[in-house]
């Protein structure tokens, strides 16, 4: 008996994770266009038209938020306030700040990698070369590499091979480093050249590129000291310098795994998700975190379709029973997707309060897995409540909920405010020296990383105008 019980909530456990989940990656208003679907076909569910707190079903006064949810649970002033809140209870950004507001803006794609190199090395380009450089730059692969042999370039222009190979050159050596190479292995070797002219390259690096890949992408590291004659510790130092410095696929350097944006394009947020403010509006006051919930009323299963199920005919029972589990697993799933919100928003609240109140800049280092292990969930849980959510900050600008656990954003925005305030372009080693200096050791590549990011040109095209912070 015990068995049959088993396997009779086991698909209906596996439906209600599964529902959940997916709420739980939709933004509000692509959950109010799920509910809103639901609705419409599914007679067992009902909206009632009522104000009531979705966390703790109070009913609750013609305005304002719930005023049980809404208050402190503590005097301490650092803990944040966390609740539902109804649609309705939703005003736009001009009634909710005044004018002298910042301007509601944040980072969007900008340029996609072709157009950036080009933008950099057209300068040194003769006008006649251009062509070249971008037909060679439309015909990148997805890490950056060339995906056509000189051949095919010199016979579309009729041109010498030794032209193109010189486009070719000045486009490996601009950002990122390596781009347009035609193998993993040359764009290595590139990046080898320019690190040399200022930075101390182990023995036998170069030597384990050329003729070691294979044993070092097995870790063989022993095989390949005895293959080059060399010392496992000095083996251990060049490949440690590989790994540390040198990426195979340029594309993934400059622009990470999913193509982090760059702040010199603006894309707009009409409505965010979440929203940030202080309690009262006094800044003495903790932080009131409202996780928007897009529908006005009450979400239910309809009682009275309860009650007619049990005398329906029998050859529509079948149907209705399942619109009626359909219209309980969805008001269920909301209510944990609610939960879970709440949960994550607390702590990622009250981890990053100093860079929600002071900027960016103070931004703590924290991940998607810390979080999953404190509330003791999955962390493609907390991937998918961080996806595509967008958070309105107290001083009125709205960003993505993923720029909380962004592990670079601090660091690439001091590097944009030293560069706003230089007095004439920088390198990439002065800034690293300066950013040393504010507390983030990091290397020049990685300065050069930060800042192609950011969409900012090197110093030999960059000119004194300030870039946006």
């Amino acid at each position: 008996m015990f068995q049959i019980q088993s396997h009779a909530l086991r698909p209906l456990t596996t439906a209600h994770l599964a529902q959940t989940m997916t709420l739980l990656s939709m933004t509000a208003d692509e959950l109010r266009q799920e509910i809103e679907a639901e609705l419409s076909t599914n007679p067992a569910l009902e909206m009632v038209e009522e104000r009531r707190c979705p966390t703790c079903n109070r009913l609750l006064p013609p305005h304002g938020s719930c005023p049980m949810c809404s208050c402190p649970k503590s005097d301490d002033s650092e803990e944040p306030i966390v609740f539902i809140s109804p649609r309705e209870d939703f005003t736009p950004r001009s009634d909710r700040y005044e004018d002298n507001a910042p301007e509601i803006d944040q980072p969007a794609m900008g340029a996609d990698l072709p157009t950036y190199v080009f933008r950099q090395i057209a300068p040194e380009l003769a006008e006649e070369d251009r062509p070249i450089a971008a037909f060679l730059l439309t015909r990148l692969d997805n890490d950056g590499l060339l995906s056509v042999g000189i051949d095919e370039t010199v016979r579309y222009f009729h041109v010498l091979p030794s032209r193109v190979e010189n486009v070719l050159s000045i486009i490996k050596r601009a950002n990122p480093v390596g781009v347009g190479s035609r193998s993993p292995q040359e764009a290595l070797l590139v990046q080898i050249e320019l690190l040399a002219e200022n930075k101390y390259i182990p023995d036998f690096t170069v030597e384990i590129i050329m003729n070691g890949m294979d044993k070092l992408s097995r870790h063989q590291l022993t095989e390949l000291a005895h293959q080059l004659n060399a010392s496992t510790r000095k083996i251990q130092e060049a490949v440690r310098f590989i790994s540390e410095n040198l990426n195979p696929f340029p594309s993934r350097s400059h622009w990470g795994d999913v193509r982090l944006p760059s702040r010199t394009a603006v894309q707009v947020y009409r409505q965010p998700d979440i929203i940030i403010n202080y309690l009262n509006n006094d800044v003495n006051n903790p932080l009131v975190v409202e996780i928007i919930m897009p529908v006005y009323g009450t979400l239910r299963v309809n009682p009275l379709f309860r009650q007619a199920i049990r005398q329906v005919e029998p050859k529509k029972k079948d149907a209705w029973r399942s619109d009626l589990e359909k219209a309980s697993l969805l008001v269920k799933c909301i209510q944990q997707r609610n939960h879970t919100m709440q949960r994550l928003m607390q702590r990622v609240v009250s981890i990053q309060r100093v860079a929600i109140v002071q900027g960016e800049r103070y931004l703590r280092q924290l991940t998607r897995a810390e979080i999953a292990v404190k509330l003791e969930v999955h962390e493609s849980t907390i991937s998918r409540a961080v996806s595509s959510k967008t958070v309105q900050l107290p001083n009125g600008r709205i960003v993505p909920l993923s720029s909380f656990f962004d592990r670079s954003l601090n660091a690439r925005t001091v590097l944009c405010e030293l560069i706003s305030e230089e007095s004439k372009p920088m390198s990439d080693s002065e800034l690293a020296k300066l950013m040393a200096k504010e507390g983030f050791q990091v290397a020049r590549r990685t300065v050069a990383k930060y800042r192609a990011m950011e969409g900012i040109l090197p110093a030999h095209l960059r000119n004194t105008v300030s870039y946006p912070v």
